[in-house]
């Protein structure tokens, strides 16, 4: 008996044991999960909690329904890889071999990489929206709050879905305008970037909406600190903001797990070949999701268009032939704009988000780059998409490969 072994029970560790154990022969592989926590959390739903759009409950379901079958799930944290030996340590110590290692340990924010961030105020007045208590916690206090300046800062690229901060300030927008207090809501976005997005056509767009809902930018601006005495955060060239509220994005990294078997970079991210998914160096490990480190958007949509392409490239590399399958970077994401509304950007390594229609040349239905009705609908439908389809690793019709059908060049 062969041993298929997922680090990681996400999105991307689901898809990938789901389609590996339809298609292994259960007599020669045996395919197991290892995860250390029991929920599956729907992440794209984090964002609409502190909005009372979603509940925790909404967005949350057992892992293991996801495993069904002759998956062999472990609920266990990991302590170690030892490529050399092909096995992972668990945390009570117990060894797992494997012929073939996936790694989808994903990535987590660190507020502790920031000085003065998680303190005693963390949770009270600075809080985040990427974690289920922090998403909870920051609903309860915007059901209170009369006004003030409301910051979002994000730390450091890379993040899990770098649209969602923008997003979370649009939501802001409608809510506090709905409550009738947005007169008193002073909304300010502060990034490391130089200006909303890392791509100039679309940074424009959402630059543009930033300007006509109101929300301000400091571009530029690297955090060192956090002054909580005086509520503001320090960049390195002491550049300062003060705030009320704080709503941050801080670091993010990959599992520790990855920084002890010195597999990964300073931020635990596992190199990885662009194209493959193969760990750089390691024949028989892949990388996918979160935890790799290329040059696009730790998103679950990538996680998706990556699995496509891994799962091809796993299994001729079990029959002994090289990867012929590559991943162009593709990733594709719904904006959530505000009032019922929301964009689409579809891009890949080489390519821009462009503006246009999709999936359809002149048809759509949904706008790229444009604001629509539809593409909100798009955004709040794909979770019934995601649990009932995605995870079970269902072949969809969007081809891992971005198209450029319907998409229009710009000057």
């Amino acid at each position: 008996m062969r041993d298929m072994l997922i680090l990681g029970g996400g999105t991307a560790g689901t898809i990938m044991a789901n389609k590996l154990a339809s298609a292994l022969d259960e007599h020669e592989w045996r395919v197991t999960v290892v995860d250390g926590t029991e929920g599956h959390y729907y992440q794209p739903g984090f964002l609409f909690v502190p909005f009372g759009i979603y509940r925790m409950r909404d967005i949350v379901k057992p892992r293991r329904q996801y495993l069904p079958g002759r998956i062999n799930f472990i609920l266990s944290g990991i302590d170690r890889i030892d490529v050399e030996k092909k096995t992972v340590q668990l945390a009570n110590g117990e060894p797992l071999r494997y012929d073939c290692l996936i790694i989808a340990t994903g990535t987590d924010i660190h507020p502790e990489q920031i000085e003065g961030l998680a303190d005693e105020e963390w949770g009270q007045s600075k809080f985040d929206f990427y974690t289920p208590t922090g998403a909870e916690k920051l609903g309860q206090f915007l059901k209170g709050w009369q006004g003030g300046k409301l910051v979002v800062s994000i730390a450091e690229m890379p993040i899990k879905c770098p649209v969602a901060p923008l997003e979370f300030l649009f939501l802001a927008d409608e809510y506090f305008t709905r409550r009738g207090i947005r007169d008193k809501v002073d909304l300010h976005l502060v990034t490391p970037l130089s200006g909303a997005f890392t791509k100039p056509t679309c940074n424009r767009v959402l630059g543009d909406f930033l300007v006509r809902k109101g929300i301000t930018v400091t571009p530029d601006f690297d955090i060192a600190r956090v002054d909580n005495q005086e509520k503001k955060i320090v960049a390195w060239d002491e550049t300062e903001v003060s705030y009320d509220l704080l709503v941050s994005v801080p670091t993010n990294m990959g599992d520790p797990c990855i920084g002890r078997s010195g597999l990964g970079n300073e931020l635990n991210f596992v190199p990885t070949n662009k194209q493959t998914l193969q760990a750089d160096g390691l024949e028989d490990v892949f990388v996918l999701g979160d935890a790799t480190n290329l040059p696009t958007s730790k998103a679950g949509s990538v996680a998706h268009f990556q699995s496509e392409i891994l799962f091809e490239n796993i299994m001729e590399h079990i029959e002994g032939r090289p990867a012929t399958a590559h991943f162009d970077g593709h990733a594709n994401c719904f904006i959530e704009s505000g009032f019922g509304k929301g964009l689409l950007i579809d891009f890949n390594y080489e390519t821009e988000p462009l503006p246009g229609e999709f999936p359809l040349p002149g048809i759509g239905p949904f706008k790229l780059l444009g604001e629509s009705r539809i593409n909100h609908y798009g955004k709040m439908m794909f979770r019934w998409v995601y649990w009932n389809l995605l995870l079970r690793g269902v072949k969809m019709p969007m081809k891992a490969e971005m198209s450029m059908a319907g998409k229009r060049m710009q000057a």
